[in-house]
């Protein structure tokens, strides 16, 4: 089905299961829209008798439903295996014309709307306004710019410099350079602030991360950026972290993991919406061992969820917005292939039934957006980001990952090309880090000698 209606004509989809995303149970009836949802049931049928050029659809046998709404991407990666791969080893002009081609696998998906919370140069921010001005298709974008950090570093441990920039950060040593930073990422137009909370450090002893900022710093980021009017993300993969960030006034946490009684107890007080990004976790622990991921990683991150999902659905049951996030862009979590794979965590890992994860994944993670009242929902006057599905995804998520199982993906009403194949992709020269050999070649390991008994 290609994109060229315009996008004020009217279209009724017909005889399928309606899922609209406010927590109601799913009701099979017609429903008609055009840039937005127009109406529903009778009210929808009857348009068709006032308007001779309304095209209908027979959605019998498909779960209709809100676009997919990914609140943690990050377009502008290109799947790297490694952070010195995304940090050395990346152009900008290049990467902006190979962003716009991979953001078209994430709306074919049935993703219509991502969060994309950091990017390298300012490529996401080009990327977003591209899509806005109709240059290239591809979902809505909500953009942080360079993540900010200090110099203790994050997961990229080393390689995060003492200061300056590099991949997708930006080092802050002082609390005058955190100012400087949020206001100079104001003025290029970034949609978020993220903050960095926690890193890897050598001979680390703690479990998760360590926090890397102190709540002073934290608090004067989140004012700053809040002077601003703008909202602000942390990346928080400890209990202090997500504790702090939580009292220090921040409006969304990503991860919360490992998190404590205290770090729950400010999460609830806040009510502030954790974005869990368990996908990238899941598929490592499910499929390392046929990516050659090292046994280590794999029951790590397995025991990450395992812990981390109790407490994570504690602040679920008292309130707390649980939003869907991927972590889409690394070589563990390619565009288009895993982005309805936090729903299945959500289902098996922390309890939720298949109806709520997917009203996380809609209509709780439009707040990443800040469209909640225009996004998220097949509600009278909201934006008509539908897609079909095959199969009812009320009752098992995974239908959304099944190949050929999305029949139809709308954005604002227009239906997008999901039959004309993407142009096939090649080698990149010098984009891609090329090993000298997956271990070191000692006399034992290539078989020249057997090793002493």
């Amino acid at each position: 089905m290609a994109e060229n209606q315009s996008s004020d004509a009217v279209t009724i989809v017909e005889n399928g299961l309606i899922f609209d995303g406010t927590g109601a149970p799913p009701e099979r009836e017609a429903i008609a829209f055009s840039n937005h949802i127009l109406a529903r049931g009778e009210a929808a049928l009857a348009l068709s008798d006032q308007n001779p050029t309304t095209r209908r659809i027979d959605a019998c046998g498909l779960t209709v439903m809100p676009g997919l709404v990914d609140a943690h991407c990050h377009i502008s990666f290109d799947e790297p295996f490694s952070n010195d791969e995304l940090f050395f080893h990346r152009r900008e002009g290049l990467a902006a014309i190979v962003a716009a081609h991979n953001v078209q696998k994430v709306l074919r998906a049935g993703v219509t709307s991502i969060f994309d919370a950091d990017t390298i140069f300012s490529v996401a921010l080009d990327l977003r306004d591209a899509i806005e001005g109709g240059v290239t298709p591809g979902p809505r974008m909500a953009c942080g710019g360079n993540a900010l950090f200090t110099s203790v570093g994050g997961t990229a441990g080393m390689l995060v410099p003492d200061e300056g920039s590099i991949g997708y950060l930006k080092v802050t040593r002082t609390r005058d350079e955190i100012v400087t930073e949020i206001r100079q990422q104001a003025k290029r137009g970034v949609d978020w602030i993220k903050i960095h909370v926690t890193g890897l450090v050598p001979r680390q002893r703690e479990e998760g991360e360590i926090q890397v900022w102190n709540i002073e710093e934290l608090r004067i980021a989140a004012d700053t950026a809040h002077e601003l009017g703008l909202p602000i993300v942390g990346h928080c993969r400890n209990a202090s972290s997500t504790r702090d960030a939580a009292r220090a006034g921040f409006d969304m946490i990503l991860h919360a993991t490992y998190m404590d009684e205290e770090a729950l107890e400010a999460v609830v007080a806040a009510k502030v919406p954790l974005v869990p990004t368990l996908t990238f976790q899941a598929v490592l622990a499910e499929h390392g061992g046929k990516i050659q991921s090292s046994p280590f990683l794999r029951e790590l991150f397995a025991r990450e969820i395992e812990e981390s999902g109790k407490q994570l659905r504690r602040a679920y049951d008292a309130g707390v917005p649980l939003l869907c996030g991927t972590e889409s862009g690394f070589s563990i979590t390619p565009y288009g292939e895993w982005h309805w794979r936090e729903l299945q965590v959500f289902v098996e890992n922390l309890g939720l039934t298949p109806e709520q994860a997917l009203v996380c994944a809609t209509r709780e993670s439009a707040r990443a957006m800040k469209l909640g009242d225009s996004l998220g929902t097949l509600e009278n006057g909201k934006l008509a980001d539908v897609i079909l599905v095959e199969g009812e995804v009320t009752k098992d998520v995974t239908l959304l990952g099944r190949p050929g199982a999305i029949r139809a993906v709308f954005k604002g009403g227009r239906e997008i090309d999901l039959t004309t194949p993407l142009p096939q992709r090649g080698a990149l020269p010098s984009w891609r880090v090329s090993n000298y050999s997956a271990i070191p070649a000692t006399r034992q390991s290539v078989g020249l000698w057997s090793p002493a008994l």
